[in-house]
């Protein structure tokens, strides 16, 4: 579990996980994704798959661009309609 992004909108977690519970190595099948909680609305949700890749496939787009914190925001913001899980304790 890695802590990626904090900003005061949002804030993005890596779960990067080995396949089957192994340990990392070279060329391993690895599962995960990204859990992306909206602060001002109280709501979360967790990616992974072909959803997680296209995030993270963007999110390395607008950083190799050398991007400000608003245009990082708005691009996850664009996530919030997905959101069904409200944030209880976190």
């Amino acid at each position: 579990m890695n802590m990626l992004y904090n900003s005061d909108s949002f804030a993005v977690v890596q779960f990067d996980v080995p396949a089957d519970g192994e340990t990392s190595g070279a060329g391993e099948l690895r599962r995960g994704g990204y859990e992306i909680v909206d602060k001002f609305a109280g709501k979360e949700i967790y990616i992974e798959g072909a959803l997680a890749e296209s995030f993270e496939l963007g999110v390395q787009a607008l950083i190799d661009q050398s991007t400000t914190v608003e245009e990082l925001d708005a691009y996850i913001g664009r996530y919030t309609p997905l959101m069904q899980q409200p944030l209880i304790l976190h």
